[in-house]
């Protein structure tokens, strides 16, 4: 694999002179094939030559802390601290998830096992923590898993990532957007699409309109653009009110627990509590966006490790202790799929804690869409550096010294979507496009760890790639298996050994050529190819459906 300075368009990595706020030409199509038709027809002339570079070559390190970042034209502010990051990681991750798809996972697929669910999907989420938080540490740019991948696995793989990171957010958004309204509606004692435009002759999944979602998504996009400190003061609060609220529902729920509803324990056996937390992985994702906080935090050695990790802890933890709250205070059969622990307390007595539950919905979905929309600008931000998006998105407000195009139009996309498109399918395309993004995180540090250009021999780069296609084909290979067949076993004594002596011969055969500077994930390589294996298997236990 080549290297090379620039990467995502060669005289495009200039660093232009002016204002953050400036509109013309040059600022959507900045690059010399579009100065003249007569440029245009050579640089097609010249597509595979360039496709080819792009595939084989890579971004340096100083190329994505130095020259990309300036084309921004204005630093973002360092203000951030271990504390803002903790808090921004349980206000990103801890919204729609647990409030509304524990009830569905629990009463379709996997009953009170879905606590099992939770904890097959922290750990895969834990494993990914620990990839970004080394990358972040050493890579400390707003382009978080978009510039990890640049570095490491090169331009090509970079616009594929962007691709799925664009949509991870945009399908986010919308998602807790419409979450937010249906937990609105309980709290005024109306059903969830009592407060949505029901329009008849379209299909039942688009024809809830949904305006209220559009305007929460409007105030968070004002809220985040005025300043990324004022953003994490208002999150911590809101997300300390939350987590109050979540201690309340634990204990108060446990006082109506009764031991009968975990008599069937597993109604639909081992593959619904993994399909289960296929999907419940949607309940984590958010923590990448504290990633993309590197470049504004003050001490990225410190404060990334602490606050990330911290917060997927924390997160695990409480997730599991409700998801054990809701299945002993109900039947799993019996729980409601819009609002369930607000049902779930109006069952057993105890009506007036829906609205204490609706509330903490609602600042939950709140901080998850505050913490999302700071994270999705800085990704687009840095896309947009690198012109694989037109530069005026990478434009740093020279007053707020934030990002103001990339949040707005990130913004108007998820409100358009989210205008539109109901929970269920935006959450099983969000798990694909974020477990994808993931797996390719944990590739790349494998790469980052093991190959260097010029010092690692060309030995053991052809046994490291080697190494690198089995540990993927094995866990495909897994992971189809069980979407294949229901009962067989053959499958998983062949390809899961191949796994683990691919990822032994990595550790044994091929020297590592690097060492993190600051912190680095333990036991390499084990954890990241642990982590892509999980993650691929994860996706392969979401229903076929949802990747047509």
């Amino acid at each position: 694999m080549g290297e090379a300075g620039g990467g995502g368009g060669g005289e495009g990595l200039k660093k232009r002179r002016g204002c953050g706020c400036s509109c013309t030409k040059n600022d959507f199509l900045p690059e010399e094939s579009f100065q003249s038709w007569s440029n245009y027809i050579n640089a097609l002339k010249e597509t595979p030559t360039r496709f080819f570079e792009h595939v084989t070559s890579r971004s340096l390190e100083q190329t994505e802390l130095n020259e990309v970042k300036a084309m921004s034209h204005h630093e973002m502010k360092k203000t951030i601290n271990w504390w803002d990051l903790m808090w921004f990681g349980i206000g990103a991750v801890i919204g729609a998830g647990i409030f509304v798809l524990t009830g569905l996972e629990a009463r379709d697929q996997a009953g009170p096992a879905v606590v099992l669910s939770y904890v097959i999907s922290g750990v895969s989420a834990l494993l990914s923590v620990f990839c970004y938080t080394e990358f972040a540490v050493e890579i400390p740019v707003a382009g978080g898993s978009f510039a990890y991948l640049r570095v490491e696995l090169g331009d090509f793989v970079a616009f594929i990532g962007a691709g799925n990171i664009l949509l991870e957010y945009v399908i986010g958004n919308a998602a807790v957007a419409r979450s937010w309204t249906s937990y609105f509606a309980t709290l005024c004692n109306h059903q969830p699409n009592d407060f949505r435009i029901n329009v008849g002759h379209l299909n039942e999944d688009y024809r809830h309109l949904d305006p209220i979602a559009v305007v929460v998504i409007a105030i968070v996009c004002v809220l985040v653009i005025l300043s990324t400190k004022g953003s994490s003061r208002f999150n911590y609060i809101a997300s300390i009110i939350h987590v109050l609220i979540i201690v309340f529902i634990i204990i108060a729920g446990l006082t109506k627990a009764k031991a009968k509803n975990y008599s069937d324990f597993a109604p639909y056996g081992v593959r619904g509590i993994f399909h289960a937390s296929a999907v419940l992985f949607f309940a984590y994702i958010g923590f990448d966006a504290v990633s993309t906080m590197a470049e504004e935090t003050k001490n990225p050695g410190r404060d990334i490790p602490i606050g990330l990790v911290g917060s997927m802890l924390f997160t695990t933890a409480a997730y599991c202790l409700m998801a054990i709250t809701l299945c002993l205070m109900q039947d799993y059969k019996d729980i409601d799929v819009d609002a369930p622990f607000s049902v779930a307390f109006q069952q057993v007595g105890m009506g007036w804690a829906k609205y204490v539950v609706a509330l903490g919905a609602l600042k939950g979905m709140t901080t998850v869409l505050l913490v999302s929309a700071v994270g999705q600008a800085r990704y687009l931000t840095h896309i947009a550096r690198t012109h694989m998006m037109p530069p005026w998105l990478a434009q740093v407000n020279e007053r707020t010294r934030t990002p103001v195009n990339a949040t707005i139009v990130m913004m108007v996309a998820s409100a358009i979507v989210g205008f539109f498109t109901s929970l269920d399918i935006l959450s099983n395309l969000l798990s694909i496009s974020t477990l994808f993004i993931f797996m390719m995180v944990a590739l790349g540090l494998i790469v980052r760890r093991y190959y260097v250009s010029g010092l690692t021999t060309g030995a053991n780069r052809n046994k490291l790639v080697v190494c690198i296609l089995v540990i993927l084909g094995s866990s495909i290979a897994i992971a189809t298996y069980w979407g294949l067949s229901q009962h067989g076993w053959v499958g998983y004594v062949i390809s899961l050994p191949i796994w683990f002596v691919a990822t032994l011969a990595i550790n044994i055969l091929v020297p590592q050529a690097r060492e993190p500077k600051i912190w680095g994930v333990p036991l390499m390589p084990w954890l990241p190819s642990l982590s892509i294996l999980l993650n691929i298997f994860l996706m392969g236990s979401i229903d076929k459906d949802s990747f047509i």
